[in-house]
């Protein structure tokens, strides 16, 4: 073998010692790729070829007590766009304005997004759908689909928007129970994958499509449908008659903290949210800071009563005015009534007799009882946005504070307080907290937790607050709380009149009150509650005269709907009778002597130690109780507005401290 073959075969041997090599290093690159990592870039191969959609479930719906539903969900159909297969973004985005109502600059960003997919608008109405449909198979138009989604309908519209809220288009509740019960309505999310070529377009449609999967859970609230609509429907007549601002009225059971109906006005639908202002969505029952006036003497008065500061049957000297550290407190009509046992001083509301109570008190207690009956902190009521109200604290409280906190003044209240608050003395003294969830159940219908009656203290004694009762009964049959009456029915109550707040906090609206009503009934058996609240009304603003009455429309409707008997003695209700068996409109003229129809320049000549009665037919309240007083006599007011008679008649004999009977009438 010559060394030339020597030296080829050398060589040769050394190439295929290193193919093998090679071949060994390859075929070990692909063990390894194949063995150790063949998961991982398998996963992302399929990445590459797979999108991920994360679907909502149906949110649960919600119910009023009944199972009537107030709000549910629809399937409706949403509209994306595969970005990588639309040819002509500019182009297609004009042509989509008119369709979807979006702005084109809108839909133009989307459609020329990197990715495969982008939403150009969620649940749309069955036109808009029907319209996209048909352009995308006439035009032929490639990278547009649709996707079902769960859509939140309000089926009664504007009914109970406040409480119930509404849901943007991301499914996140934003208001009312929709927001504060959000997590538990919603669901799960679930996730589902579409297999995709190298561009992104779909392989298997039928992946893409929606199933459905069981809902979240169902909230069941405590608020009745027909209840709820006859309150609204008062305030509504309410806000027509009186031009108000703005109004609101709750209803609940005394007895087991149930709110039955709560609702604000101005309204919205919450099917349509977006065309209102945000100032609107707001829940003024729970939010809505005002001090409460006159409605807050009833509790004022049963904290003095258990405190034992002060009896019913204690004689009070009203002159009309009292001076506490240099602030002067008058009575609401401006007027002095003399002396009279405190249970008039509560039908009559009268102002100086709560602060010379409220005085007694101090300041301390009035605090104590002020928290107690739980103002000063939110309620816990299962609504979003509660607000604590105002309570001075004691370091900076000023006489003068102590005495105006107990007219109503010097504290801030929302209306589920103040109603809460009064609803303790319609059940025996006890503090409930209220609530307006009554029960939540599973998608498959199955109780999942169940709302009982939650007692929060015992504020003041059955005994007290039973007194309370008759006394603020007092209030509806002889004192300012009459156009309050239901028909057929033993209701009590308190008026209340107030300046209003402020929307900034400094000092108070010149010219603009709020007037208000809070009342309860049948007191046979107590079920009802409710409060009236009315905003800076225009003309009248006295809570007798314009908040009263939206309380006994409402309530006249209620008791029917709730099928609830009417009191055995209707008498209660009926105006006093005078103490003269019939009250001419005009004097009768005297035996001896006529009297005309107008009193004479010099008085009638009258009996040793006695004068004519002075006649009031005509005055204000205030102007007959100047007249009388001056005469030495005691004014017993009943009703509002002008005298149209009074008892003894006028030029009757009468001597010196002598009660005369004034009825009033509205002009």
């Amino acid at each position: 073998m010559t060394e030339q073959h020597i030296r080829s075969a050398r060589n040769s041997k050394i190439f295929c010692l290193l193919l093998l090599v090679a071949l060994a290093v390859l075929a070990g690159r692909l063990a390894w790729l194949q063995i150790v990592d063949g998961k991982l870039w398998s996963e992302r191969a399929r990445e590459q070829l797979q999108e991920s959609r994360s679907l909502q479930t149906p949110r649960g719906g919600i119910y009023d007590r009944n199972g009537k539903e107030l709000a549910i969900s629809h399937m409706a159909k949403s509209l994306y766009a595969n970005p990588r297969e639309v040819q002509d973004p500019d182009g297609l985005a004009k042509k989509l304005v008119p369709l979807l109502n979006v702005p084109e600059a809108t839909l133009r960003d989307r459609l020329k997004v990197k990715g495969a997919f982008i939403w150009l608008k969620r649940t749309l109405e069955p036109a808009e759908y029907a319209r996209v449909s048909e352009f995308i198979a006439r035009e032929k138009i490639r990278g547009l689909d649709f996707l079902e989604e769960s859509r939140r309908v309000y089926p009664n519209d504007q009914l109970a928007a406040h409480v119930l809220g509404f849901v943007g288009t991301d499914d996140k509740g934003l208001t009312g129970i929709e927001m504060g019960m959000d997590s538990t309505i919603k669901g799960q999310t679930h996730k589902q994958i579409l297999d995709t070529d190298s561009k992104g377009t779909p392989i298997f449609q039928s992946i893409f499509a929606f199933t459905k999967p069981k809902p979240g859970h169902s909230i069941h609230l405590t608020i009745d449908s027909a209840i709820q609509f006859a309150v609204e429907q008062a305030l509504d007549n309410s806000l027509a008659r009186t031009k108000a601002q703005a109004a609101t009225m709750i209803v609940m059971n005394p007895k087991t903290g149930e709110i039955l109906a709560m609702a604000s006005r101005p309204a919205y639908n919450p099917n349509a949210f977006f065309r209102y202002p945000e100032q609107v969505w707001r829940n003024r029952a729970i939010s809505g800071i005002y001090e409460p006036g006159s409605t807050f003497k009833a509790l004022v008065a049963a904290a003095g009563i258990q405190e034992k500061v002060v009896t019913s049957k204690e004689i009070f000297n009203d002159t009309g005015a009292i001076d506490v550290g240099g602030r002067i407190i008058k009575n609401w009509d401006g007027g002095s009534y003399g002396k009279m046992p405190f249970s008039d001083i509560i039908k009559y509301s009268i102002n100086t007799g709560f602060a010379e109570v409220a005085q007694r008190m101090g300041g301390a207690r009035m605090l104590k009882y002020s928290e107690s009956f739980g103002f000063g902190k939110m309620t816990g009521v299962e609504l979003p946005g509660e607000e604590e109200g105002i309570l001075l604290g004691l370091k900076s409280m000023q006489p003068s504070d102590v005495a105006t906190m107990g007219i109503g003044q010097a504290v801030a209240v929302t209306p589920l307080q103040l109603l809460t608050a009064v609803s303790a003395l319609a059940n025996d003294g006890k503090l409930l907290k209220p609530k307006i969830i009554k029960e939540i159940r599973d998608g498959d219908g199955l109780l999942v937790s169940y709302s009982a009656p939650q007692l929060v203290r015992q504020v003041v004694a059955p005994e007290v607050a039973h007194e309370l009762v008759g006394l603020l009964e007092k209030v509806l049959t002889e004192g300012g709380g009459k156009r309050a009456n239901v028909e057929g029915y033993r209701f009590a109550g308190k008026t209340g009149t107030a300046e209003r707040l402020r929307d900034d906090g400094a000092g108070y609206d010149p010219g603009r009150y709020i007037a208000s009503f809070v009342g309860f009934g049948p007191l046979e058996d107590i079920q009802l509650a409710g409060l009236v609240v009315i905003d800076s009304p225009r003309g009248l603003y006295y809570g007798g005269e314009i908040a009263a009455p939206v309380f006994a429309e409402a309530m006249t409707q209620i008791v029917r709907i709730m099928g609830l008997r009417p009191s055995q003695e209707i008498k209660a209700f009926q105006p006093p009778k005078p103490v003269s068996p019939a009250l001419p409109a005009a004097p009768k003229p005297a035996p001896a002597k006529p009297v005309p129809s107008q009193p004479p320049a010099v008085p009638p000549v009258m009996p040793a130690g006695k004068f004519a009665a002075p006649d009031v037919r005509g005055k204000t309240i205030r102007e007959a109780a100047a007249i009388l007083q001056k005469a030495g006599l005691h004014l017993i007011p009943e009703g509002s507005g002008v005298a149209v008679r009074q008892s003894p008649a006028p030029n009757s004999p009468v001597t010196k401290g002598t009660e005369i009977t004034v009825f009033f009438e509205p002009r």
